[in-house]
């Protein structure tokens, strides 16, 4: 595998959006640039004892893909493996505004298939899938991700807080509207108010 980045900081809050069709235009007025609509399918692995959430920990692989179909292949493909943890400092009593996390991630030259072959070859299983259309924008200091997701749209900022509020505020969005929660969380939150078990997170198969 390449060489993997050093563990960075990641800072970063959700944003619940309802005006899909409006939200773009205004991350656009920030002067925000766009990147290509990409397909994402995530996998959380762990242990067979989860180990891993037991320590607040995250590994996952990530294989995104264009998202216009005619463009999707194998050859298209990228495959990042990214572990989290719990941030490098003593907890605080208060609960904090954003989401704290020691980040490291990189690119995997392997293909999808053989990477996940190498995570099971090592103990680990899947967890808990879940798939994203995302759309990233990107300021100075702060990194912008519409995720369009089977329950529900969302957008992440991840940098700094002062960048995070700033942007926030010029979208219409106030500190209450901060989530924090995982994917997972926003989908077991969504299959009880609909009255269905959690599974995976999936779009329907067309």
């Amino acid at each position: 595998m390449p060489q993997s980045k050093k563990t960075n900081p990641e800072i970063e809050i959700k944003l619940r959006i309802m005006d899909t069709r409006a939200i773009p235009y205004k991350i656009k007025s920030l002067g925000a640039t766009p990147q290509p609509r990409v397909r994402e399918q995530n996998a959380l692995y762990d242990t067979p004892q989860c180990h891993l959430r037991r320590r607040d920990m995250l590994l996952r692989l990530r294989i995104e893909t264009p998202a216009a179909r005619k463009a999707q292949s194998s050859r298209s493909e990228r495959v990042i493996l990214t572990s989290k943890a719990p941030p490098h400092r003593p907890p605080t009593k208060k609960p904090p505004r954003y989401k704290e996390r020691a980040e490291r991630e990189h690119v995997v030259a392997k293909s999808s298939r053989q990477t996940a072959a190498a995570l099971t070859s090592l103990g680990f299983r899947p967890t808990f899938r879940y798939d994203k259309f995302r759309t990233t924008f990107r300021l100075p200091n702060l990194h912008l991700d519409l995720d369009e997701t089977p329950a529900g749209t969302f957008l992440e900022l991840e940098g700094s807080p002062k960048a995070i509020d700033r942007a926030a505020r010029a979208l219409g969005f106030t500190k209450k509207a901060y989530l924090r929660a995982t994917y997972w969380d926003l989908y077991v939150a969504d299959c009880r108010r609909r009255g269905t078990n959690p599974k995976n997170m999936l779009f329907p198969a067309k």
